[in-house]
């Protein structure tokens, strides 16, 4: 068997298919913030360098403020990008005044000898953290906002440039604004990709777990319930070629052969039942028989030599030799059915007329069905093929399904049909025997074919049995359909001589 066709080999390949696209979709985000930070370094290296710009044209302007240079619409300095992320440009001069701002309150203000008070740069303590800030040398004790505990929570940052001008050493500070909020969010935006494809392949690969034990667990329950006797339990096949699929199958054909065998040993002991039986039977009906042949001709001497010459006495002693006559004849009759299903038999088939067979069983009730005010019908379709059969055997069969019809509907009256159609399609005839009797309470059903079972207080329980193992013996079938009070159907199928 190829690898690749393997429970172990498909399950390999999956988990790495799983691997190699989880790799993939964290290296692809990888590379897209790692973009996006390009982008943002960009973006806040530009507006750094607007800032710087815009200090330095401050600073060596002698009529513009920052305030008026900003607000001048042909400005080249600070595009609309650049507006949005700085904060403030300050300008500090050499004694570290706050010379120029954009922000109006760090704004020099007259006092009331018309000059001008500057505010110092140590005076503005609302300033975000220096970054970079190691290469201001010494002047970094002189700025407010070196980085530390207290203003490490900022979401903005400040950048301080040295300028040489020829009046001493100028800053320009430039305030550049954070969204922390947007960098937490571009942070948390790989571990929630991350996470979405650690839930996928967890689905996956609960889904590939279920897939691959759910056979187990069919065969796990197959196994008990053929521990339990059961041995028509199959397990599904659904197309699988590989180890599961493969021991799905042989399972299936290990659970057909046990059935099978289960089959041959029933009807192994059956036979040796039979066969014992039969002997036996043979055996003491032979013995029975022979008091009854006896007991018969005695009865007929009886009636012949010993008659009494009174009218009276000679019609209630005709009435009780008869009434014995009658018992013996059942006796005989029971013993005679008990050797029939008993005794191994061998069907003489040949090809016959199925309307000569139901015409010679059919005449035998015709006189009692009359009497009972009983109709027959019998309806026969064209073109019936012959069956394969033998005819004593199947008006043995006819015979016992007629007459318990009849009795069935007793002296009040019903009607039998005889219905005789061919099956074309399965190479059958069937035989429709339905009365309008008592009907077979649904309790029964199922026990009617079974030897020795009968609801008739003189019945032997051995008729409906002997039908169906001749039946059985023409390869046919036979079923039965009832309601209780409704009536009864006895449905033959048996095979036609092939054309």
């Amino acid at each position: 068997m190829p690898f690749l066709h393997t429970f172990r080999g498909r399950l390999l390949m999956i988990l790495a298919l799983m691997l190699v696209a989880t790799l993939g979709v964290q290296y692809y985000l990888n590379l897209v913030m790692q973009q996006e930070n390009d982008e943002l370094r960009r973006l806040q290296g530009e507006a750094l360098n607007a800032g710087i710009t815009l200090g330095f044209q401050g600073l060596t302007s002698e009529t513009d403020r920052l305030l008026d240079i900003v607000n001048n619409p042909n400005q080249p300095f600070l595009d609309e990008s650049a507006r949005k992320r700085i904060r403030d440009v300050i300008i500090i001069d050499n004694d570290w005044h706050v010379s120029d701002s954009l922000n109006l309150e760090y704004l020099p203000t007259v006092d009331e000898d018309g000059e001008l008070d500057y505010k110092m740069l140590s005076e503005l303590t609302d300033l975000p953290p220096l970054v970079e800030s190691s290469r201001l040398g010494d002047d970094l004790s002189r700025f407010p906002n070196q980085r530390s505990e207290r203003n490490v929570a900022f979401d903005d940052e400040a950048h301080a440039v040295p300028i040489e001008t020829s009046r001493g050493r100028w800053y320009v500070m430039v305030l550049l604004k954070n969204d922390r909020s947007e960098a937490a969010a571009r942070a948390a935006q790989p571990l929630v990709v991350t996470l979405g494809v650690l839930l996928i392949s967890t689905l996956i690969t609960f889904w590939l777990v279920w897939r691959f034990t759910r056979p187990i667990a069919y065969l796990s329950d197959a196994a008990r319930r053929v521990a339990d006797g059961q041995l028509d339990v199959r397990v599904p096949i659904t197309g699988r070629n590989d180890e599961m699929g493969r021991l799905s199958e042989r399972f299936n054909e290990m659970t057909r052969e046990l059935e099978k065998s289960k089959e041959l040993e029933e009807q192994l002991q059956q036979a040796e039942r039979s066969a014992v039986v039969g002997r036996l039977g043979s055996a003491i009906a032979h013995e029975i028989r022979n008091p009854l042949n006896y007991i018969n001709l005695t009865l007929d001497h009886l009636r012949s030599k010993y008659s009494p010459d009174e009218p009276d006495r000679r019609a209630n002693f005709q009435k009780l030799t008869s009434q014995l006559k009658d018992e013996v004849a059942r006796i005989n009759q029971q013993i005679t059915d008990f050797l029939n299903y008993s005794r191994p038999a061998t069907a003489n088939l040949r090809p016959i007329e199925a309307r000569e067979v139901i015409g010679a069983s059919l005449r035998i009730v015709e006189a009692q069905a009359e009497e009972n005010d009983i109709k027959i019908a019998v309806i026969e379709h064209e073109n019936i093929p012959q069956i394969m059969g033998d005819p004593e055997f199947l008006r043995s069969v006819f015979n016992n399904l007629f007459i318990n019809a009849v009795q069935a509907m007793g002296n009040e009256g019903g009607k039998l049909t005889v219905k005789i159609e061919a099956d074309d399609a399965e190479a059958l005839v069937r035989f429709e025997i339905a009365d309008t009797g008592n009907g077979i309470p649904a309790e029964n059903l199922s026990k009617i074919f079974e030897p020795y079972f009968s609801t008739k207080e003189t019945g032997t329980g051995l008729g409906l049995a002997i039908v169906q193992k001749i039946v059985e013996q023409h390869n046919g079938s036979i079923k039965v359909e009832s309601t209780e009070s409704k009536g009864t159907k006895f449905t033959v199928k048996l095979p036609s001589v092939k054309q």
